[in-house]
């Protein structure tokens, strides 16, 4: 096992020291590379969306205020693209397009509730902080 630097600490994990990479200073990093892909804004929401049950496209389109067509295709190829996020075409007349979370993106669910948790905890601190800030400018 390696141990290898994190925002929050050190984390041991399985990994061959030549794939070991520092996420800050590395852009090419594989890391960061399905970090941002997986934590950007349209990707948790489709994931929170997607949590209680598979949807069709529109659906998840009409659930998601603000989000083109375009960032939701690219957004979901993404996460089917890293094996979060599984595509079914349903050929009965109309014809639709299903997305579900695989087993692989159901182990995002803890850690990101655990997200969902601190912005609902510490909304109100950071509300203030914002209003500190913009004050003493």
């Amino acid at each position: 096992m390696s141990e290898v630097q994190h925002p929050v600490g050190s984390i041991t994990q399985n990994a061959a020291p030549a794939a070991e990479c520092h996420i800050f200073s590395a852009a090419d990093c594989p890391s960061r590379l399905l970090l941002d892909q997986i934590a950007d804004k349209w990707s948790v929401l489709i994931l929170a969306a997607l949590c209680a049950e598979p949807l069709r496209f529109n659906v998840i389109k009409r659930r998601l205020d603000g989000i083109t067509q375009k960032a939701l295709t690219q957004s979901l190829r993404r996460l089917e693209r890293n094996g979060i996020v599984a595509r079914r075409v349903i050929t009965a007349s109309p014809i639709a397009v299903e997305y579900r979370i695989t087993p692989l993106g159901h182990t995002l669910k803890q850690p990101f509730q655990a997200l969902y948790d601190w912005t609902v905890d510490y909304l109100p601190a950071v509300e203030r902080a914002r209003e500190e800030f913009d004050r003493n400018r």
